[in-house]
């Protein structure tokens, strides 16, 4: 299934986001802008309802499928990160991740 999608490799820190006063909010990596600019010119026809691209992702020994959203407050997309992976891969705010991610 990878064999076809083309893969990305970058580092980001780990934010606590929310939108319009959401309480409990979401912990999130943004992709690098020029990485996300490069992906949404070549995939952007991948892209589902509210900017949404099916992506697989790896971080640590974790690997999932997943989404990345385009988020246009911040011209990039984000990468949320489940609790299940958090947890397993010791992942916290602020904390700076290599991540892989297949489109």
């Amino acid at each position: 299934m990878k064999s076809k999608r083309i893969q990305y490799e970058f580092s980001a820190k780990v934010l606590h986001y929310s939108s319009s006063g959401d309480m409990c909010g979401w912990y999130v990596v943004f992709l690098p802008k020029e990485l996300a600019k490069d992906i949404r010119k070549n995939f952007k026809f991948l892209e589902e309802g509210w900017g949404r691209m099916k992506t697989i992702v790896k971080i640590g020994n974790s690997e999932w499928e997943t989404a990345i959203w385009f988020d246009t407050k911040h011209d990039t997309y984000l990468l949320p990160l489940k609790a299940e992976i958090r947890k397993k891969e010791k992942i916290e705010i602020d904390k700076e991740i290599e991540i892989i991610i297949w489109v």
